[in-house]
Order: C-alpha cells, then structure tokens, then sequence
C-alpha cells in the first residue's frame, strides 16, 4: 500500500474550505474531471477523469469542519483518503492523506508519483476556486 500527503494553507475560513471540498455536486471547479455522479443519499458518488474513467467513492465519515473520509476503487486500485481541515490564523489549513493499493505490480513503482501529482493538482484547483 503506498501512502501520500499533502498539507496545504488557505486565507479562506474553515467552513468556505470545507463547502467546496465536501461538495460533491458542484466539481466545475475541478480540471481533471468531467463530472460526478452522486448517489440519491449523498453516502457514495463517482468521479469521471477527463477521459471517462471512473473512480468509485464510499464516504465513510464525515465530521463537518474537521474530518473527512471515504473508501476509493477503480479498475486499477482501491484505496482510502482522510482529510483533515483546522482553523489557522483565520484561515484554514488541511492535510489530506491517500492510501492506495494497486493491483498491477508494475504500476505500484508508479504510483507514488501519480498521488502526489494528482494532489498537487487538486490544491492548485482548490486555490485557485477559493481565489487564492
């Protein structure tokens, strides 16, 4: 299983952060998807890449203003992700953690890399929605 994570700090308070990020129906502001799916309950969505690809999510806490997580699995990988949001001099800053398990070998000497751009893009995003 291989583990990445990213600590990153917004001006932006706490609960604007948590809006966006926990807002599963509102992904405009993502670059690498073309839309989400989100289940009747709001318990489980789906994310679609830019091409197509599909990746399941189970959300499995979610504790408004500090902690977020969910279960993942596509074709290629399942995984879990945490995300950790806390006041910090009246902006916020989160630490979210990815842990994914592969089920190509080959892919696993790769996956590292692919988290941590993956993560790198999903702040750079965050930002700029949060005008950052």
């Amino acid at each position: 299983m291989k583990k990445s994570t990213i600590t990153a700090t917004f001006k932006a308070n706490i609960k604007e952060v948590w809006e966006v990020v926990t807002n599963n129906n509102k992904y405009d502001w993502r670059s690498d998807l073309s839309k989400i799916d989100v289940s009747i309950d709001g318990n489980s969505f789906t994310e679609y890449t830019k091409g197509n690809f599909p990746t399941k999510f189970n959300i499995t806490l979610k504790k408004p203003y500090e902690r977020y997580e969910f279960d993942m699995t596509n074709k290629n990988m399942n995984g879990h992700w945490i995300g950790v949001f806390s006041p910090l001099n009246n902006g916020t800053q989160i630490e979210f953690t990815e842990k994914v398990s592969v089920n190509n070998p080959i892919m696993n000497f790769f996956v590292g890399l692919y988290l941590k751009k993956q993560q790198a893009l999903y702040i750079a995003d965050l930002k700029k929605e949060l005008g950052e």
